[in-house]
């Protein structure tokens, strides 16, 4: 039996472990202490682990049942996640009993030893160093090596004495630079029980002798530089619970996996996989991912998936899927089908749930890219995009304001309030399955750049992540991409051995293929921008970002790759009209629209004028008695100063009332003495009087008496605008922003109505806070229509005249 560190080490060789721990650079094994008997230095405890450094072991054991239990033999050393940084040592070979040597997650160096051929080694796990490219006759010829796990960026091609290895169960040959053919002896490795050659330069088919692997449980072929196609023969491997293929160019149709009873996860990525989707995947019982996005699959999802619904995460993207969405798919969570062809809506609450996504679902020309957003209606065009990946929203200069998409954490669609949305797809896997759903990176440095505030968080994607801007102003932007790489370090540990590669798509056209953050910006930490022209013709603007496999994908810790974003800018490169603000339907900015003053139909107003003067004066000695409009009106005089509504303006003054129902009412006073008097008088019976609209005040109607003009309209209780954001203290209104955004969305569709909603089209021409009032919920409602002159279609006369009031 084996015994830890309970038996005094009588023997071991302890100049042999002194000449390891030289080469590996391990300097604190205490060699004033029996290495047998768990001492500081040989083995750590819980509370021991140095800043909570994830993976972190350290761990001698030995075997000490020798000789009547008077002898102890080292059997095992682990030294996971110290980032070591010296080189493999030679001198195992002096610890014969040695089995296991783990060296995972270090930052070793050199060349692997010839010597190690002639240990007794059944276990060796070595991660991620800067190796030599060498192999010796011995080495890969021994006959007891169980495990080669090498991510160790080795280059060249594979020996073919690496198939001498009868008894090897798991070959990691991940993250390296190996090229040309996987050799054919390698079909002899029968004994193998996981394989994994992911982000590699290989070429060739994928090779048929992967059938004589009958025991392998894990096959990972993910972006290795092999063409494909995914042998036919791969259902032979009834073994497998973990199958990982990507990125592959051959074409093929689906692959015949329905004897595979124990897959768990099964990714088939962009393998350019034609035809239908089978029937027979509800018969793998402990199916938890299914990953078959970016390929060529047609066709509708078949019945038999319902059985699926109980899986963690379902990704269809970017296929050509049609036909109906099942139901259950719309209820599901971690389900995703943005970029197929399905010929019915989605949208509603289904397609804005944000754990699916139905983004880009639709093939309805309707739709497009917006079949996700097709109740969403473009208000007003915007002229810019600002957006702060994964943080909160940060203003720079004092000017430009990034709009954070933090609120968005791991959500597969979210949409914002204004005129972009994010689409994510794909979810966080490690070596043994596990996922995590961590959408936000965070540095925790400091950052030395211009505007560190930008790259203090980023957004990371397991797979796709698209920005989508729409509603925008057709037109020639400059997109500016902020990339600063923050999961890594430059400090020599295992942490800065890290490689991010990705490729990012513009307008569904690739700009940056295999792109590396940190050779573009220098080093780790380092701000990056790559700026890119863009034309705007449907008002939409796509910016995807995609992991191809490339990288690694456990540095610092397992699960941590894919594309990595800071921060978004969309740019104009021309003078957006009216400062980027609203426009109307037609494309013409309402500030425009306002400055082109459409001649007057004066002989209109004219004859609208003389048609109320002539009634009034008709009347006017029954309304010197006192005539009653729509309602018997009693008119209770009182200053303006100590009633409830303050309207001020040349010539005004206004009265509170209260008709003979209750009902409380406004009265304006004109006189008709005053030109300007008159004239306001006629305009504002003329023009609100055809007009009814929830954000414009009502005109219950007007009397003459003797030389004094009343216009009576409906009550507002909270005053103007300007009596609320700019009154004496006591009097002030408390706004706050959702309330200031209300009446502000009020004025713009009280606008929008006069402008192009109402059958006269009447442009105002006196705007400002004084002529905005507000009712007892402050809904805000546009009055004094004196000023207002119609617009007529057609006519291109343009009016320089001062319109506004002055003060």
């Amino acid at each position: 039996m084996w015994k830890k560190f309970t038996i005094a080490c009588k023997y071991v060789s302890v100049e042999a472990l002194k000449e390891i721990g030289k080469s590996l650079g391990k300097r604190d094994w205490n060699f004033s202490a029996d290495p047998c008997n768990g001492s500081h230095g040989w083995i750590s405890q819980p509370n021991q682990i140095p800043n909570n450094v994830a993976g972190f072991e350290n761990n001698l054991t030995c075997d000490c049942t020798f000789l009547n239990a008077t002898v102890c033999h080292v059997i095992s050393i682990v030294l996971k996640s110290q980032s070591l940084q010296g080189t493999l040592p030679p001198h195992l070979v002096r610890l014969p009993f040695l089995q296991q040597i783990d060296l995972t997650r270090n930052y070793l160096s050199g060349q692997i030893p010839p010597e190690w051929g002639s240990t007794n080694l059944v276990s060796m796990f070595d991660s991620r160093g800067d190796w030599e490219y060498h192999y010796s006759r011995e080495f890969v010829s021994s006959d007891y090596l169980f495990v080669v796990y090498f991510l160790i960026s080795l280059s060249g091609s594979i020996p073919q004495a690496l198939g001498n290895l009868p008894q090897i169960q798991r070959l990691h040959l991940t993250s390296n630079n190996f090229s040309g053919e996987l050799p054919m002896s390698l079909g002899k490795l029968t004994t193998l029980k996981e394989f994994q050659i992911g982000d590699n330069n290989f070429s060739g088919p994928i090779p048929n002798f992967i059938r004589n692997w009958t025991n392998l449980t894990k096959l990972f072929i993910q972006a290795s530089g092999l063409s494909g196609p995914i042998p036919s023969d791969i259902g032979l491997l009834t073994k497998l619970s973990d199958l990982r293929i990507s990125d592959l160019s051959a074409s093929s149709p689906f692959p015949s996996l329905r004897n595979l009873k124990d897959m768990t996860i099964l990714v088939l990525r962009s393998c350019n996989i034609s035809g239908r989707l089978p029937n027979y995947l509800d018969r793998m019982p402990s199916l938890k991912i299914l990953d078959l996005s970016f390929n060529s699959l047609s066709g509708r999802i078949p019945t038999r998936f319902d059985a699926l619904k109980g899986l963690d995460n379902i990704f269809l993207t970017g296929n050509m899927l049609n036909g109906s969405v099942p139901d259950w798919m719309l209820k599901g969570n971690g389900i995703d089908l943005s970029y197929n062809n399905f010929t019915v809506s989605v949208a509603g609450e289904s397609c804005r749930s944000q754990k699916m996504n139905l983004f880009a679902s639709s093939s309805q020309e309707d739709y497009g890219v917006l079949s996700c957003l097709a109740g969403s209606s473009c208000s007003k065009s915007w002229y810019s995009l600002h957006i702060n990946c994964g943080g909160k929203e940060e203003t720079i200069n004092g000017t430009t304001v990034f709009k954070g998409d933090r609120n968005a954490g791991s959500s597969m669609f979210f949409v914002t309030g204004t005129n972009w949305a994010i689409s994510n797809t794909g979810t966080f896997l490690d070596d043994d399955g596990g996922s995590r759903d961590e959408y936000t990176a965070t540095n925790s440095s400091t950052l030395s750049m211009i505007n560190p505030e930008l790259y203090m968080t980023a957004r990371v994607s397991p797979l796709s992540v698209t920005y989508f801007g729409f509603c925008m102003g057709n037109g020639n932007y400059t997109v500016s991409l902020h990339f600063a790489e923050i999961m890594f370090t430059d400090d020599k540990t295992f942490s800065s051995l890290g490689r991010r590669i990705f490729d990012v798509y513009l307008q569904k056209k690739l700009v940056l293929e295999n792109f590396n953050i940190v050779d573009a910006a220098g080093d780790v930490g380092k701000a990056v921008i790559k700026k890119f022209p863009v034309t705007v013709v449907n008002g939409t603007v796509e910016i995807r970002f995609y992991w191809a496999g490339k990288g690694t994908n456990a540095i610092p810790v397992s699960g941590v790759y894919g594309p990595l974003i800071s921060a978004i800018s969309v740019d104009p490169d021309f003078e957006p009209p009216f400062d980027g603000e609203e426009t109307g339907k037609s494309g013409i900015p309402v500030g425009a629209v306002i400055g082109i003053a459409a001649a007057a139909v004066f002989v209109v107003l004219l004859a609208v004028g003389i048609l109320w003067w002539s009634i009034c004066l008709r009347h006017e000695r029954t309304l010197e008695q006192g005539i009653k409009m729509e309602k018997n009106m009693k008119i209770q005089s009182q200053s303006a100063a100590e009633t409830c509504l303050s309207l001020t303006s040349l010539a005004v003054q206004s009265y509170e009332g209260v008709l003979a129902d209750g009902t409380t009412i406004a009265v304006k006073q004109l006189s008709s003495k005053s030109k300007q008097g008159n004239r306001e008088f006629v305009n504002e019976i003329g023009m609100i009087s055809a007009l009814q609209h929830p954000h414009l005040v009502k005109l219950y109607g007007c009397c003459i008496e003797g030389n004094q003009l009343l216009l009576v309209y409906e009550y507002m209780e909270n005053n103007s605008l300007a009596h609320a954001l700019f009154g004496q203290e006591e009097s002030e209104l408390e706004l706050d922003w959702s309330t200031r955004q209300k009446i502000c969305v009020g004025i713009a569709r009280g606008l929008a109505y006069l402008h192009e909603e109402s059958r006269l089209k009447i442009v105002h021409r006196d705007i400002k806070a004084t002529n905005i009032l507000l009712d007892k919920d402050l809904n805000p409602k546009i009055s004094d229509f004196g000023l207002a002159k119609l617009d007529e279609e057609g006519n291109t006369h343009i009016s320089t005249r001062i319109a506004g009031t002055l003060h």
